[in-house]
């Protein structure tokens, strides 16, 4: 039986070809997956836009973000067998989701929430991983008390859509996000923001709520265009936490007169590193799985494109290029 994948072309970087090849075999720690949907982050098409800067030698798989059916599994993998229904954000070192079948890890993968469908399902990993440790092992604000506010900033995109939900229901702090339109702004209410501003003007918009400081910041995007406010609006001893690379130095100066702290997030770093704890993300899918059939949080995804095409793929990463996605655009196989 052969795997039907959608890849980069090595020919022309910029598109996308189908491309056959044998199945392949587990390794100790791996499941092999059949795939039935795939979910397009930011992540892809930053990789794809640095492939067509440096090249490439061979057809590369994009798609970090998926859900499918355990078919078979190495030596050393416990707690999965064949059958079991999955979800997982994937290694960014390894051939992507866009493809019918998939090894991956079994230390990070979570079991698939028995409540959503498959595209509903490929919708949440890799958002909710990054959400939850930016909050609670970045920034840590399951410590903090009720007197403390967090400002996420991209309230309404794919990791503000679970952080929200997450910070409402494993802290005590007052959630604050941005929005830039009023759609946006009702889609952070609908999931428990207290207050949502425009990010145009942050300390003049949380001015007009008497809020000068803030003690937590969570920003998913645009780094180095919020810094000034940030740097301004970050509390004495306050955290900062951001999940986008800046392109300007950073200027410390006021972060360094606060005391303050600036964390990186990035989701990837356990499968990249294989650090010793990377079963953590495993255990941390099957905990939202749980909070997800409790209807504590709902999956992000917005837009469902259908079949795995050359296609279907252009087309999902023209719409997260267009950089105004409220939740998950994924195609279903």
């Amino acid at each position: 039986m052969s795997v039907k994948a959608i890849a980069v072309n090595p020919q022309d970087p910029a598109s996308f070809i189908e491309i056959q090849s044998e199945m392949p075999q587990p390794g100790e720690y791996d499941l092999l997956v059949e795939v039935k949907a795939v979910s397009i982050n930011p992540v892809d098409t930053k990789v794809h836009q640095g492939i067509q800067k440096k090249g490439l030698q061979e057809p590369r798989v994009l798609g970090w973000d998926a859900s499918g059916i355990v078919k078979s599994f190495g030596s050393k993998v416990t707690g999965f067998k064949a059958g079991d229904e999955v979800y997982y954000a994937g290694d960014i070192t390894r051939p992507g989701s866009n493809t019918t079948h998939q090894l991956i890890d079994a230390r990070i993968v979570g079991h698939k929430p028995k409540s959503l469908d498959w595209a509903a399902a490929a919708a949440i990993p890799l958002t909710a991983l990054t959400a939850w440790e930016g909050l609670f092992e970045r920034l840590n604000i399951q410590d903090a008390g009720e007197e403390k506010t967090l400002l996420i900033i991209g309230g309404a995109g794919g990791v503000g859509s679970l952080a929200i939900p997450f910070a409402k229901h494993n802290s005590k702090v007052k959630v604050i996000a941005t929005a830039s339109r009023e759609d946006s702004a009702q889609w952070c209410r609908d999931r428990g923001a207290d207050l949502v501003v425009s990010y145009k003007d942050l300390p003049g918009e949380l001015a007009k709520h008497e809020i000068k400081f803030v003690d937590y910041i969570f920003i998913l995007n645009d780094t180095d265009g919020h810094w000034p406010a940030v740097s301004q609006l970050i509390a004495p001893q306050g955290h900062i936490c951001t999940i986008v690379e800046n392109t300007q130095p950073l200027s410390q100066d006021v972060l360094k007169s606060k005391s303050a702290a600036l964390h990186w997030e990035f989701m990837y770093t356990r499968s990249m590193y294989q650090t010793a704890d990377m079963a953590r993300q495993g255990e941390i899918l099957d905990h939202v799985a749980t909070l997800v059939d409790d209807g504590v949080v709902e999956s992000a995804l917005s837009e469902t494109l259908h079949g795995l095409s050359v296609e279907s793929v252009r087309e999902a990463h023209q719409k997260v290029l267009a950089g105004h996605m409220r939740g998950k655009v994924v195609i279903a196989f």
